[in-house]
């Protein structure tokens, strides 16, 4: 798994954040996305790794703008997790 951080110039209010998502979740296999818009970043986990070009394609014609994307692997850290 993955998760992949995408710092987003445009968006205001929690409206912003619900559209941010719907659009990610409609045009790419995600797991999960949460978005800020007081960090201006969105949060995606996935199962396969997420190009800057993907995330731009999928919120292409939005008025939001991708400025930066980066992704790491990613591990669930359950209740039960033993490290």
């Amino acid at each position: 798994m993955y998760k992949t951080t995408v710092k987003i110039d445009g968006m205001m209010c929690g409206m912003c954040e619900s559209h941010v998502n719907d659009m990610i979740r409609t045009k790419m296999p995600v797991k999960k996305v949460s978005s800020s818009h007081k960090k201006g970043e969105t949060t995606i986990i996935s199962e396969n790794e997420m190009t800057s070009e993907m995330i731009t394609a999928a919120l292409n014609g939005s008025g939001y703008n991708v400025m930066n994307v980066t992704c790491e692997p990613y591990e669930k850290k359950g209740f039960f997790s033993r490290k």
